[in-house]
C-alpha cells in the first residue's frame, strides 16, 4: 500500500480524475452548479475587451487590481461561458499541478503531503476550484515551501497573493515574523512586486481606484456562513426576528437584533486579532524553528482571517490548506500536524456539504443544514485554538529559557 502511494503514475492519474470530477460537478452536472463566479469573471473580461471598461482601471472593484492577472486567460474565450469554464479549470489544474510537484520533489515527506493536498481539493469540492481562491492557495504552497531557503521568492509570491485577494495576504506577516533574519530581502521583494503591480495599474489609468477594494469590502454585512453569524443562523430556527437577505455583492447576510453591530465590531476585531497573532508568531520564534513558526503562524493568521471575519465564503477555507500541506511535507511535529490535517479535511468536507449541496435548504430554514454549518464553524474555531496554543507555548518556552539563562549567569 505504501509503495502504491509513492507511485507517481497513480498520483497523477488520481490528480487528473479529481480535477475532472470537480470541473464536471462545478459546471452543474449533478444539479448543484458552483462555477457562478467563473462566468462573472468572463463578463468582466468581455466588458473590457468589447466596451473598454475594465475593473479597477475604469470602475471600482471588490478585488485588488492583481486579481486581473489570473482572469486574463479568459480573454481567449470571453464570449463563451462554456469556454470560460474550460479555460479556468485548465488554469487551476495547472497551478494545482505545480503545487503538487513542489510538494513531491522539494520536501522530505512531500509525497504524502501531495496526497493530502489532493484529498483536501476533493473534500472542499467544486467551489474550491471555481474561485480566485484556488489561484491564491496554489501560489501559497511554493511560497511556504521555499520560505526558509529563498525568502525573497516566498515574499514575492505572498505579496502577489495579497494583490489578488487582500485577506489571505496576512500570510505575508507570518513570513516577516518567522524568517526575520532575512527581513531586508523579504521587504525588498514585497516592495518590488507592489511597485510593479500598482505602477502598472496607475499607468493604465486606475488612479485612486487601486484601493477601492478596501471600501467595497467595508460596506458588507454579516454573511450567513460567518462564524459570528452562527448564533443568528440557529436563532432563526425558532425566531422570526432573524432573517436572511440577499446582498448585491452576491452574498446572503443575516439581519436581526445586533447583527449590524456585530459586523462593525468584526471590522475592528479582525485587524486587532491579526496584529496580536503576528506578535505571537514573532514571540514564538526562539521556541520554534523558522519553518515551524512560519507554518503555525501562517495557519493561525489565515484562521483568524476566516474566523474573525464578517464574510466567510466557502472558498475561504482553501486558504488553510497550503501551510498544512507544507508542514506535513517537512515532517516536523508530524503527529500534531496529522491531527490538524485530519480536522482541516473535516472542515473542508463540511464546507462542501453546506455549499453547494445544502445551501438552498440552509437558506430556506433547514435545521439540519444550520447545525452542519454550526459544526463546520466549531471545527474552524477549534483549529484556531490549537494553533494559538502552539504559538503561546513556544513563546513561554523562550521566556523560560531566557529566565533560566539569567539564573545560571547570576549563580
Amino acid at each position: 500500500m505504501r509503495r502504491a502511494g509513492r507511485s507517481a503514475a497513480l498520483f497523477w492519474a488520481a490528480f487528473l480524475a479529481v480535477h475532472a470530477l470537480l470541473a464536471v460537478a462545478g459546471a452543474g452536472a449533478f444539479g448543484r452548479p458552483a462555477f457562478f463566479d467563473v462566468d462573472l469573471y468572463r463578463q468582466w473580461i468581455e466588458a473590457g475587451l468589447q466596451a473598454g471598461v475594465w475593473p479597477v482601471l475604469d470602475t471600482p472593484w471588490v478585488y485588488p487590481v492583481g486579481a486581473l492577472l489570473p482572469l486574463l486567460p479568459l480573454a481567449a474565450v470571453a464570449s463563451s461561458p462554456t469556454g470560460a469554464v474550460v479555460v479556468w479549470c485548465v488554469l487551476v489544474t495547472a497551478l494545482d499541478g505545480v503545487a503538487s510537484v513542489v510538494l513531491r520533489r522539494h520536501l522530505p515527506a512531500g509525497v504524502g503531503a501531495a496526497w493530502w493536498w489532493l484529498a483536501f481539493v476533493l473534500a472542499l469540492g467544486p467551489v474550491g476550484m471555481g474561485r480566485l481562491d484556488a489561484v491564491v492557495a496554489a501560489l501559497m504552497v511554493p511560497a511556504f515551501a521555499v520560505a526558509t531557503t529563498r525568502p525573497a521568492l516566498a515574499s514575492a509570491l505572498l505579496t502577489l497573493v495579497a494583490w489578488i485577494k487582500a485577506t489571505p495576504g496576512v500570510a505575508f506577516l507570518a513570513l516577516v515574523a518567522a524568517v526575520r533574519e532575512r527581513g531586508r530581502a523579504i521587504v525588498a521583494a514585497a516592495a518590488g512586486v507592489s511597485v510593479l503591480v500598482v505602477g502598472t495599474a496607475l499607468a493604465l489609468g486606475a488612479g485612486g481606484r487601486v484601493l477601492d477594494f478596501v471600501l467595497e469590502q467595508g460596506s458588507r454585512g454579516l454573511q450567513v456562513e460567518a462564524v459570528a453569524a452562527t448564533p443568528y443562523v440557529l436563532a432563526r430556527l425558532v425566531s422570526p426576528a432573524v432573517t436572511i437577505v440577499f446582498d448585491p455583492l452576491v452574498t446572503y447576510e443575516v439581519h436581526g437584533p445586533g447583527a449590524d453591530g456585530v459586523a462593525l465590531a468584526l471590522d475592528v476585531a479582525l485587524p486587532v486579532a491579526v496584529a496580536v497573532v503576528t506578535w505571537l508568531v514573532w514571540r514564538s520564534r526562539r521556541g520554534l524553528t523558522s519553518a515551524g513558526a512560519l507554518a503555525w503562524g501562517a495557519f493561525a493568521l489565515l484562521l483568524v482571517a476566516v474566523v474573525v471575519n464578517k464574510v466567510l465564503s466557502p472558498q475561504y477555507v482553501a486558504w488553510l490548506a497550503p501551510p498544512v500541506a507544507v508542514a506535513l511535507g517537512r515532517a516536523a511535529g508530524r503527529v500534531r500536524w496529522r491531527r490538524v490535517a485530519a480536522w482541516t479535511l473535516v472542515a473542508a468536507f463540511l464546507t462542501q456539504l453546506v455549499y453547494p449541496i445544502g445551501y438552498p435548504d440552509l437558506l430556506a430554514g433547514s435545521a439540519v443544514w444550520a447545525w452542519v454549518l454550526a459544526a463546520r464553524n466549531a471545527v474552524l474555531v477549534g483549529l484556531l485554538v490549537v494553533a494559538l496554543r502552539v504559538l503561546v507555548a513556544a513563546g513561554r518556552r523562550r521566556r523560560r529559557e531566557a529566565e533560566s539563562g539569567r539564573t545560571l549567569r547570576s549563580a
